[in-house]
């Protein structure tokens, strides 16, 4: 009899067991992959499909990149996103209706970790911050996973985290053998995603883990803490972990340099919660 941990990973292998996303994002991971393609011919396989261009641009136009309201169409979101973070931002958008529908705390969560990645690799003056914050917004996708995949389970999790006072990290590896990190990884890794936005989802708790990307999963570790700290949305428990002191140092963090982050954070997240009940009701009018 197979462990839990190797179920869970059988499962992940099994793509016609995980939610189905759209056929164009194959299109998309094809055309990605090949250099001679450009952008305008990448901008017209997305617009061809009008639920989820609307998706992306309603992304885009989020609090999450800075550009509210100024980028209309696909093409200009290739060019100021980039391929890869436009691919993402695709896949986010299937993956978050589900999100929405079903685990709303947790799409909150998502959207301020992702708004404070954004803020921490600007104030850093880090490159590459929109690649960041797509890497924030899917930090937790393991969660949507054993959500709605893995139900009883899912229950049972949340029973530990209640009566435990555990973490759901350390109820996760309690009763899975792994944890919501390490099955988002699996899962953007079967979605073909580069590893600079699979290295942060995969060790946002753990980033000495990280070796190639360990400044991005520094700055998703801590926009992940400086959010559970906020007690903006909700990840499935309330404990508030220590910022690890390799993330720390990697980001040459100050209190000062903190303190001025955390100020620009709060003042956004009344963007994001606005954007969140935006959504909510949008979705809401369409049943």
């Amino acid at each position: 009899m197979e462990d839990k941990r190797t179920e869970i990973r059988n499962l992940i292998r099994d793509t016609k067991s995980l939610p189905t996303l759209p056929g164009i994002i194959a299109r998309l991971g094809s055309l990605a992959d090949n250099d001679k393609v450009s952008s305008q011919e990448m901008a017209r396989v997305i617009s061809a499909d009008q639920v989820l261009s609307a998706k992306v641009l309603r992304l885009v136009n989020s609090a999450f990149y800075g550009f509210p309201g100024r980028v209309s169409t696909v093409s200009n979101a290739l060019i100021l996103l980039g391929v890869n973070v436009v691919k993402s931002l695709a896949i986010t958008g299937s993956i978050f209706e589900i999100m929405e529908k079903n685990v709303v705390g947790l799409w909150e969560h998502s959207m301020g970790v992702a708004v404070a990645a954004n803020t921490i690799s600007k104030a850093l003056k880090l490159p590459d911050a929109e690649e960041t914050a797509t890497a924030a917004l899917l930090h937790d996708i393991g969660k949507v996973i054993v959500k709605i995949k893995l139900k009883q389970d899912f229950s049972q999790l949340s029973a530990l985290v209640d009566s435990k006072g555990y973490t759901m990290q350390e109820a996760e590896q309690d009763l899975l053998e792994t944890d919501h990190a390490e099955i988002g990884g699996w899962l953007a890794r079967s979605w073909l995603l580069p590893e600079k936005l699979i290295e942060p989802v995969a060790f946002h708790h753990q980033v000495e883990k990280s070796t190639a990307h360990q400044t991005k999963t520094a700055v998703v570790h801590l926009a992940d803490v400086l959010i559970k700290a906020s007690g903006f949305g909700f990840s499935g428990d309330r404990l508030v972990p220590r910022i690890q002191p390799v993330a720390w140092n990697k980001l040459g963090m100050t209190d000062a340099i903190l303190e001025t982050i955390i100020f620009e954070i709060e003042d956004k997240l009344v963007d994001v919660k606005n954007f969140s009940l935006e959504i909510q009701s949008t979705d809401e009018s369409k049943k």
